[in-house]
């Protein structure tokens, strides 16, 4: 900042005097110790850096402006090319402060005698005779300079500049550390904050603002003060127009124009990515991201305004991907980078959180390359306990026999952690890694809860599982940088296991609103309401959205396919105007239905099925076993499932009641203490419950 200052300052409160004695000074300084002597004093000038530190600066996949980050003191400078600048602002530049500054070799004496000239005939500064050399030697010099031993040692450096660096050089230069206002120092760093764009294309009216801003950055700033910005830029229009730079329709035009009434941040948009992909590549000055600047921006807006409607502290994160290139188009961390009440620092892409319902797809299409199933064989959605593990629907309910395919659009739990049960855990697990995905456990060996959402798992794993399923069974690996290379996951289901599970998912019923059949997608729900989870694809792209409260509270009544798919589905609307289609099927694929099945596949049973009781056998529902009831000499009644009429009951060995036909009745009490009950069906098929009776 004091740099600044003193940069402004010399051009007010300059003198009539300063400026001849200047002059008077350089001039005794060549003839008292000669021209030799000079050229050899100039030669030995030691140049202070010229390398200072510039913005890091993050771009999309076309180079557009994502993310930049000051320098230090929070200074923003960003580095500058001529060749991306405006020529009518180069040639403006040129025009106004130094119009002889191709020509002078650092110091132009007759500016300097024209300055000090027109200051003394008119008793104050009329124009200042330094070049744009001189001023940037001003802005290089970083120590102390005194009034006269300074400007002397700026002619010095003016000088030296000129012989080591070209004039291109020099005016980059310049155009890097010119001050603009504020922190903001350099040509483009001043047009992002005022104009809100690069400086490749200004208009007369923003190309004179930037002229006149570094003569005084904090007098004539347009946000503070308005009238001295707009004063300083007619002046500088004015010149320009005598100079036959401008005529005088556009310097009207320009004059008239509005001045920017505040500073503009600067972008930052994919904050999360930037942060996560900059820590990666350390000393990284442009890190070039997958990202489309203008997807990346609506995807923002979406999250922020679906969290907005969702409630006070739930955050959510949502990621866009390529599932033919692996590329992330997208990537949406939080709804706002500096929303402190929904935690908006913490990346929710990267976050392990339950996934919920969201990997039953990969246990079904694993089941499919097993021959375990197919999507029209028969499972039992029914009462299940693999020692002492009982797993319920999230209902509550039971659904009988299904297809397999209404069980995962139904996304049953009993029928999934069969299948779980019969591939093993730990294949699972094998192919969740295949997939690219980084499970974490929260104890040690994987059990039959993973299928459910028993791992950690982050958004970002989800979405490059879910690139496998619409790749074919085998997909890129997800890739946020232009300069990563395309790498091929693992197979981790076949093609066909594939087109199966996006052929069952596309017919799930869309939210309200949306087209149905053309997306394949997924929602899941995560223990205690924790995660809402909605993950689809259609034939080019992979969506993957997560809603919750980024410290893990429970969000009472949220649930994926009320909250999260929606979002899904306007997401892939503000993608793109149009689905993709989803492909047709593989050669091997088995369209059959359930009648033509091979019997093996007709109906689902598990490998130790021969010593288990068939599936339509009877089931005594009330009372389970080992209850204990207090019957007060009442009757005991009893609620059936399954099991072919007449039922035949026995309470200790002994027949209480014959051919029953209903599946809910009465039998007498069999008396206080121990008893076993067994309801034995039309075909010999038994259920039994011992239970405990309190007279």
């Amino acid at each position: 900042m004091r740099r600044r200052r003193a940069f402004a300052s010399a051009f007010t409160g300059r003198s009539a005097w300063a400026h001849l004695s200047l002059l008077c000074l350089a001039l005794a300084v060549v003839l008292g110790i000669g021209w030799r002597q000079f050229d050899a004093w100039v030669a030995r000038t030691e140049l202070p850096l010229t390398l200072a530190e510039i913005s890091v600066e993050v771009v999309d996949r076309e180079g557009q402006l994502l993310r930049v980050y000051p320098v230090e003191d929070g200074i923003w400078r960003m580095g500058v090319r001529l060749d991306r600048v405006d020529p009518g602002f180069i040639e403006m530049l040129i025009a106004y402060e130094d119009h002889r500054f191709r020509s002078h070799s650092g110091v132009d004496a007759l500016a300097l005698m024209r300055a000090a000239g027109q200051a003394l005939r008119h008793g104050r500064v009329i124009s200042g005779g330094s070049t744009l050399t001189m001023q940037l030697a001003r802005l290089l010099e970083d120590g102390p300079t005194g009034r006269w031993s300074g400007k002397l040692r700026q002619i010095r450096l003016a000088l030296a500049l000129e012989r080591r660096l070209s004039k291109d050089e020099i005016l980059t230069l310049y155009l890097t550390h010119a001050p603009y206002g504020g922190n903001i120092e350099g040509l483009r760093a001043a047009t992002h904050v005022w104009f809100g764009k690069e400086p490749r294309r200004l208009t007369p009216a923003e190309a004179a603002l930037l002229v006149a801003l570094p003569q005084s950055p904090e007098g004539r700033r347009p946000d503070r003060a308005p009238e001295a910005a707009r004063a300083a830029r007619a002046q500088v229009l004015s010149r320009m127009a005598s100079r036959g730079v401008l005529d005088q329709e556009e310097r009207a035009t320009a004059a008239r124009a509005r001045l920017p009434h505040q500073m503009a941040p600067m972008p930052r948009l994919a904050p999360h990515l930037a942060d996560r992909v900059l820590s990666e590549t350390p000393g990284a000055q442009r890190v070039s991201l997958t990202i489309r600047a203008d997807l990346q921006a609506r995807m923002e807006q979406l999250i922020e305004a679906a969290a907005r409607r969702a409630g006070e502290r739930l955050s959510a994160a949502l990621i866009v991907a390529d599932h033919h290139s692996g590329e992330i188009l997208a990537s949406v961390g939080s709804p706002g980078y500096r929303d402190e009440g929904r935690q908006g620092f913490v990346d929710m892409t990267q976050a392990l959180r339950s996934p919920g319902s969201t990997l039953k797809p990969l246990i079904y299409g694993l089941a499919f390359d097993q021959g375990l199933v197919h999507p029209e064989t028969l499972i039992h959605d029914g009462p299940v306990d693999f020692d002492g593990y009982a797993p319920q629907n999230f209902d509550g309910a039971f659904r009988g026999d299904l297809r397999v395919r209404e069980a995962l659009q139904l996304s049953l739990n009993i029928p999934v952690v069969k299948l779980t049960r019969e591939l093993g855990p730990a294949q699972v697990m094998a192919a969740l890694r295949r997939g690219g995905t980084d499970p974490r456990l929260p104890g040690g060996a994987p059990g039959l809860a993973i299928s459910l959402g028993g791992a950690g798992l982050t958004l970002q794993d989800l979405v490059q599982l879910y690139v496998g399923f619409a790749a074919g069974g085998q997909g890129p690996d997800l890739r946020g940088q232009t300069n990563g290379a395309r790498d091929e996951r693992p197979r981790m289901i076949s093609d066909v296991a594939a087109w199966h599970l996006g052929d069952i998912l596309r017919d799930l019923a869309p939210p309200p609103g949306a087209r149905a059949g053309v997306l394949a997608y997924k929602t899941g729900t995560s223990y205690g309401h924790r995660d809402a989870w909605a993950l689809g694809w259609d034939g080019r792209h992979v969506i993957g959205v997560w809603l919750g409260r980024a410290d893990g509270t429970p969000v009472p009544g949220a649930f994926g396919g009320d909250l999260a798919a929606p979002i899904l589905f306007e997401a892939f609307g503000l993608l793109k105007p149009a689905f993709d289609p989803l492909p047709p099927p593989p050669a091997a694929t088995l369209i059959l239905s359930a009648a033509e099945l091979p019997a093996p596949l007709r109906r689902f049973r598990s490998r130790d099925a021969v010593f288990a009781p068939a599936a339509d056998a009877p089931q005594l529902l009330f009372p389970p076993d080992g209850a204990r009831l207090a019957l007060d000499g009442q009757t005991l009644p009893l609620k059936l499932r399954g099991g072919q009429a007449p039922f035949v009951v026995l309470a200790d060995g002994k027949p209480v009641l014959s051919g029953a036909q209903l599946r809910e009745f009465e039998i007498p009490s069999p008396g206080q203490g121990f008893s076993d009950v067994v309801v034995v069906d039309a075909q010999g098929r038994a259920a039994r419950a011992t239970v405990q009776i309190d007279q």
